[in-house]
């Protein structure tokens, strides 16, 4: 008696994890850290301004370039939209196109990194740095002071002969240095006469900070005076100051913007973080380019290209709300 046997059909492997790339997977929890990362600042950047009642946003003051920030998007839209091309071509298997379409992109991002320079220039160009801004009259005054200062030169040397002085005192000098004191002190004696010529506003500056209360009318008053009036082409001392000594060419009335130093630290930290994740993202499709001829012959190469699209989706979805956030709302 014979007993017929059934064959047991042999079971598929398990496999842990998901079914893609341990690279893509990697890149997905990284982009995960990245967004609680920039969401920190655009969070904190809300607070700032919504606490913060007569924030800037005047463009004539802040300096903010709108058409430069708008064509900055179009730039980082279309070189997203060239990255897909990119990763397209690679799949099928066209290494040259996908190369073509990796140089074309970081062509754009070149574009935008020369555009944000130009922006950041206005910024240093105007001294609308963090720590730099006057926020109120007083403070205005007080900066217009210290330029004018700086201008001449005088607390420099002044500083210069304390200097040689303690040498001399301490015995660490020679006749050179008693000889380059005398000179200082010729010096001086110049520096002091070009001094004299805004040293009245520099006594009422220093005179209605060291008052009680000081007055914010006061300071206008000052520099009204002192800068003239735009609107009607009146001008004021500085002019007549620039016209007898050249020393003053450069100077400009500073202007006092209410929380403008909050404003240019929220703006330098996320559009500066925004920036150096770009050069990370050129990094990167530049480890694509210098496979050369190569690149294709390794099947990770499509993985690489894509990990690094995905990257630069990312830098562009933040720069879409960094956008508006800074140069419109």
């Amino acid at each position: 008696m014979t007993h017929a046997t059934t064959a047991t059909p042999a079971k598929t492997p398990l496999r842990m994890g998901v079914a893609i790339p341990n690279g893509k997977l990697g890149m997905w929890l990284f982009l995960g850290t990245e967004i609680m990362f920039f969401t920190a600042f655009i969070g904190t950047y809300i607070v700032c301004r919504l606490g913060s009642p007569g924030w800037p946003t005047d463009t004539n003051v802040t300096h903010i370039k709108i058409f430069w920030g708008g064509l900055n998007t179009f730039v980082l839209i279309l070189s997203s939209y060239f990255v897909v091309l990119a990763h397209e071509a690679m799949n099928m298997r066209k290494f040259m196109v996908a190369r073509q379409w990796v140089i074309a992109t970081l062509c754009l991002a070149c574009v935008f990194l020369g555009i944000k320079s130009y922006e950041y220039y206005g910024k240093f160009d105007h001294d609308i740095l963090p720590g730099r801004i006057p926020e109120s009259n007083q403070q205005a005054c007080e900066k217009l002071v210290r330029n004018l200062d700086l201008a001449t030169g005088y607390l420099a040397l002044e500083k210069n002969k304390n200097d040689t002085e303690r040498e001399i005192a301490d015995g660490k000098g020679d006749d050179s240095a008693v000889a380059k004191v005398k000179a200082i002190d010729a010096e001086l004696v110049k520096k002091r006469e070009l001094r004299a010529v805004y040293q009245p506003f520099a006594n009422e500056v220093a005179a209605n900070r060291s008052s009680t209360e000081p007055g914010e009318a006061k300071a206008g008053e000052l520099l009204h005076r002192v800068g003239g009036d735009e609107k009607h082409k009146t001008p004021g001392e500085l002019q007549a100051w620039q016209k007898a000594h050249k020393e003053f060419a450069h100077l400009t009335v500073p202007h006092p913007i209410l929380y403008g130093n909050l404003f240019a630290s929220t703006y330098f930290l996320m559009t500066g973080f925004h920036a150096l994740h770009v050069i990370v993202g050129m990094i990167l499709f530049g480890l694509v380019l210098i496979k050369g001829v190569k690149l294709g012959v390794n099947p990770d190469d499509a993985v690489i290209l894509e990990n690094a699209g995905l990257y630069w989706h990312f830098v562009d979805l933040v720069w879409i709300f960094l956008f508006p956030l800074i140069y419109i709302l």
